[in-house]
């Protein structure tokens, strides 16, 4: 019987190919994407949530969809964030044994030097935290490293990717599993994860205490020239209302373990530092862009299809695939609609978040002012409203098909609104969960909330959170084809005589 129902929906699921053509040449040949990612990015800069860059890519976003005819087009604020930050200088060079630029970036929310500072590096060297009592004392005025033992590893896979038809088949034909028996299996790997941050977070302390210049850090990801940079360890809360992290620098992999290996064989090694920083503004609340076009039809014009991608941005390069490229895309959808002068049936909205970097906080702000509470779920008026939300967060990569998070009732839905971009290579259903995202604020609350399923292309090799996430690794084409697609599920969903079909809410959160 499953099957069955599951056949008569997608045969009776209806599709107005006219509109969708017109959608895919309007996207194709009056493209505005790239401009769009333009501003946000080079014309912007980094977007940390509450910045200076953040407030002119939100106002930028504001002004071009108030142009476009775009209804309630403006901020609105989800809750209390904290101040932003931006770097104002970086100049970090070692200086002996001999002179060496080092490729290293401050994290968000560290201190300033106060002018040029010279100091010597210790490392500190321990198994355990009973061994760090032996550097009290010893780390007041200089810079701190923590000995790593590992090594490079050379790696023969390119950069850059996209999905094979394996990977793809692979997942459409993915299972749910049910949940272990008995709660989660212990897990030896995470009780191990979990002691090295135990000691990670000491050994901060300490060198925080001691009143160290500054703390270098680094992964094996951050090598050739890329360095993956986030924020310090420790409470945001703490630093955006002001407080700063002491400074904290990640380095390139190449340059720590140089550093590294001179001073654990017994060469001194000196650096300069020359930090600048702010925090910047006065309001801490965290705003969010929202606009609408409204819905046409009297009866369901009240009901809303939502789109969204989050507007922020780490502070270490101008967050091109992370996530101009969603934001870009999901404008220049608001933007085809208005293009065509298309009529749809329920609103559609459009929400460029803040604070997803931090945790979500936008969308989860967002919805717990509209929603309802993601731990008790109890709901608001508006939760049984919104039939969809849509969301771009995974780089620059084209769509080659939808998670849809295990809600099997719309996957023959999502198929016949597949089937007029084959040729673009989007038609993978998978039922599987992705993560990350704020498509997850939405299905807390029972709202069906979906990501595409995109190429990597490089984001996880280059340009995820790194040095070198800028307008030059988006790729103009692939944005086109998600754009296209997005306006057409949008357009379908709007169109429906029912809301998407709905997973059963998620069981309240147990403290």
């Amino acid at each position: 019987m499953v099957v069955l129902s599951i056949t008569a929906t997608a045969q009776e699921e209806k599709v107005d190919m006219t509109i969708i053509n017109k959608i895919i040449a309007e996207g194709t040949n009056n493209s505005k994407v790239m401009d769009i990612a333009f501003h946000f990015t080079d014309v912007s800069g980094p977007r940390l949530t509450n910045s200076p860059g953040y407030n002119r890519a939100a106002d930028y976003a504001v002004q071009q969809l108030k142009q476009w005819g775009v209804d309630k087009a403006g901020m609105e604020a989800w809750g209390d964030f904290g101040k932003g930050w931006q770097l104002k200088k970086s100049y970090i060079a070692m200086t002996a044994p001999y002179y060496r630029s080092i490729i290293a970036y401050p994290k968000t929310w560290t201190q300033s030097t106060k002018g040029l500072q010279k100091a010597e590096v210790v490392v500190i060297n321990v198994k355990d935290s009973t061994e760090l009592a032996q550097y009290k004392g010893k780390l007041a005025g200089k810079i701190v490293i923590v000995n790593r033992v590992d090594e490079y590893k050379h790696t023969f896979k390119p950069d850059a990717n996209r999905h094979t038809e394996a990977d793809l088949k692979t997942m459409a034909e993915y299972k749910p599993q049910p949940a272990p028996a008995g709660g989660r299996p212990n897990n030896p790997q995470a009780g191990r994860f979990a002691g090295m941050q135990r000691l990670n977070t000491l050994i901060k302390q300490l060198i925080t205490e001691e009143g160290a210049a500054a703390y270098l850090t680094t992964s094996p990801a951050s090598h050739d020239g890329t360095v993956f940079v986030q924020g310090p360890a420790g409470s945001r809360v703490e630093f955006t209302n002001g407080k700063p992290s002491m400074l904290e620098i990640a380095v390139g992999y190449e340059d720590f373990k140089t550093i590294n290996r001179l001073v654990m064989q017994g060469t001194p090694v000196s650096m300069e530092l020359d930090v600048q920083s702010e925090f910047t503004g006065t309001d801490t609340k965290g705003y969010n862009v929202i606009g609408e076009i409204k819905g046409t039809d009297p009866k369901l014009k009240d009901e809303v299809v939502m789109l969204g991608a989050h507007l922020d941005s780490w502070q270490g390069s101008t967050g091109a695939t992370d996530n101009a490229a969603g934001s870009a895309v999901m404008m220049e959808v608001m933007r085809i609609f208005k293009a065509l002068n298309l009529q749809p049936r329920r609103t559609i909205r459009i929400a460029l978040w803040s604070g997803e970097e931090q945790g979500l906080l936008g969308s989860r702000g967002w919805i717990s002012n509209h929603v309802g509470n993601r731990e008790t779920k109890e709901t608001k008026p508006e939760q049984s409203k919104i039939s969809a939300y849509y969301n771009i967060d995974n780089g620059t990569g084209k769509i080659r098909g939808v998670y849809l998070e295990g809600n099997e009732a719309v996957q023959p839905i999502f198929g016949k609104w597949l089937e007029p971009f084959g040729s673009m290579g989007a038609s993978t259903l998978t039922l599987r969960n992705t993560g990350g995202t704020d498509h997850i604020s939405f299905n807390e609350l029972g709202i069906p909330g979906f990501q595409f399923i995109q190429d990597e292309i490089e984001y996880n090799t280059r340009t995820h959170h790194t040095t070198m996430d800028s307008y030059d690794h988006l790729i103009a084409d692939d944005l086109k084809q998600m754009a296209i697609i997005v306006a057409s599920f949008v357009y379908n969903t709007a169109q429906r005589d029912e809301k998407l079909p709905r997973k059963e809410m998620p069981k309240p959160v147990v403290r």
